[in-house]
């Protein structure tokens, strides 16, 4: 069955996907609803059936599925009337603004035997599937840290993304697409999530975060993101007991560093550097280094679509699950906590 999209909320967003869901066959964007009259006449222009009246919208028999791209804060209620209404339900990122909204939302859908999924898309990003391969492929060995970072330069956020009661700031922003990737990459449980947020530039929000996230088998991850960084670190550093990986960018720019045969025949000797005698952290000579590009991978945003359209046929399993959705806003949940308190969160 053809996806026949309603988009709720024709702002940014709503735009973007109404440009970018139909390159995937069988997926047609036929209407818009948005409370403000000038978005609603934009999409009429567009060539969508535009609505200012939200029962109106979900009357529309052409629409079975209905896509969410307002401010977090009303997603709940906007997904519940979709669900009610007989459509399947994509909601932007975040999802929510609580686990119990989520519960609802999902409770909403097995009720109406309608599919409700999240756009997480970047599950799909070139520079994090490249690392997610490598490390599978085990080509580092046993990874024992991760790093995912997103530096800007821009320092302000605007319009609702500035607002808490909107559900604003970059945890809620970017922090819910970098925990979703570590999280789809790393199936053990987390243990143990610490976390700080500051409100650097924009007082209202935060617009800068560390998160700390320790799994069950050891492994941490550390995810960061700050909107005023003028020097920006690399995308991605893996360190793993055979070797590192470096991503430079969301382009996937970076290589995979390895030992060769040649290290053993090196004795460790102390040396004189700038800071001081050191044995331990001698630099290497360069000829016991191998550089190792990345593994290539073929991914496109517009994937999304297809598995919903596909799971809608029957043809596939949701690859953003619902209880996936709420693993990633536990860990969200458990650092807002642990920012508040200044201490670590068991889970």
């Amino acid at each position: 069955m053809p996806i026949k999209l309603g988009i709720i909320g024709y702002g940014g967003m709503g735009m973007w996907h109404h440009k970018n869901a139909p390159k995937v066959k069988c997926v047609d964007v036929v209407a818009a609803y948005d409370i403000d009259a000038y978005q609603v006449d934009v999409a009429k222009k567009a060539g969508l059936r535009g609505y200012d009246n939200l029962d109106e919208f979900l009357k529309d028999e052409e629409v079975n599925t209905v896509l969410i791209a307002t401010p977090n804060d009303v997603h709940k209620d906007l997904a519940v009337a979709s669900a009610n209404a007989g459509k399947n339900v994509i909601v932007e990122k975040p999802v929510a603004m609580s686990m119990k909204e989520i519960d609802e939302i999902i409770e909403a859908a097995e009720k109406n035997n309608v599919v409700f999924t999240v756009h997480q898309n970047r599950r799909w990003d070139k520079d994090f599937n490249k690392v997610k391969k490598a490390v599978e492929l085990g080509m580092i060995g046993d990874v024992y840290t991760i790093e995912s970072r997103v530096h800007g330069a821009g320092g302000l956020i605007y319009g609702w993304r500035n607002k808490k009661e909107c559900g604003g700031g970059m945890l809620l922003d970017w922090g819910v697409h970098l925990i979703d990737q570590i999280l789809y990459m790393i199936p053990n449980k987390v243990v143990r999530v610490y976390a700080e947020l500051f409100s650097v530039l924009n007082k209202d929000v935060d617009d800068y975060f560390k998160l700390l996230m320790k799994f069950d088998n050891g492994l941490s991850a550390q995810i960061e993101v700050g909107t005023f960084c003028l020097k920006p670190l690399p995308r991605w550093f893996v360190g793993g007991d055979k070797g590192t990986l470096v991503v430079d960018d969301f382009e996937g720019h970076g290589e995979i560093v390895k030992l060769n045969k040649l290290a053993d025949k090196f004795d460790a000797e102390i040396v004189e550097t700038t800071a001081g005698p050191t044995r331990t952290f001698a630099p290497r000579p360069e000829e016991v280094k191998d550089h190792f590009e990345l593994p290539d991978v073929d991914t496109e945003w517009i994937e999304f679509y297809a598995n919903v359209r596909d799971t809608i046929e029957g043809k596939a399993e949701l690859i953003v699950k619902p209880d996936e959705v709420k693993r990633v806003y536990s860990i969200i949940e458990a650092a807002f906590k642990s920012s508040e308190t200044g201490k670590a969160v068991e889970l």
